[in-house]
């Protein structure tokens, strides 16, 4: 990811101010139709316009369109992860299919995510790294939440992302894709059978 090891200025942290808060999420959200397309798509002043925030107010929120892809899915993980805490109690098994699949479908439909997941690295004191490091984190906690396992939360999203790989480089259909993703949860959710069940080892 070349914009990863560029030199751009530091991201600014998200806003706290209700005026500010309501911008960011007019550029996430502008930002979402950007993402279907490929992150060569993601034009940063058509953005601006889009959202109606100045192009510098752009900028100092998402130094890149890298920047801005990936806190576009930090976000939509975040509401996916507050989503399956609320119900893991009452769906914890059920869930897990929906779970994985939105995030899946997630990484599918957007190619400018995927492209910046595939390609990113963790390097040191970074932006692009701490949003990288948050993605994981969410959707581990989201994973985990509709599971009850942080090792099948793990091995799922490893999961997904050899699928959507498959998927892309067109190895597999959508379909026998999310066949397989289904059959993993299934193996992995909490009222598999005991035979199929992963244990921490200490």
């Amino acid at each position: 990811m070349t914009e990863t090891v560029s030199d751009h200025p530091p991201m600014a942290a998200r806003p706290t101010a209700p005026r500010q808060r309501l911008r960011y999420a007019r550029m996430l959200e502008a930002a979402a139709s950007f993402a279907r397309k490929g992150l060569d798509s993601v034009d940063l002043s058509e953005i601006a316009a889009k959202a109606d925030v100045p192009l510098g107010t752009v900028y100092r929120y998402f130094p890149s369109s890298t920047h801005l892809v990936l806190a576009l899915y930090r976000h939509q993980l975040e509401e996916l992860e507050a989503a399956a805490r609320r119900e893991s109690d009452r769906f914890r098994g059920r869930a897990l299919p929906g779970v994985v699949m939105e995030i899946f479908h997630m990484r599918v439909m957007q190619p400018a995510v995927e492209q910046c997941l595939s390609r990113g690295i963790y390097l040191p004191d970074r932006d692009t790294t701490a949003l990288l490091r948050d993605i994981d984190a969410l959707g581990e906690k989201a994973v985990e939440a509709a599971a009850g396992d942080a090792v099948a939360a793990r091995v799922l999203l490893l999961s997904v992302t050899g699928l959507v790989q498959s998927v892309r480089n067109r190895r597999l259909s959508l379909f026998e894709a999310e066949e397989d993703l289904k059959k993993a949860c299934a193996l992995l959710s909490p009222s598999a059978d005991a035979r199929f069940t992963l244990h921490q080892t200490a």
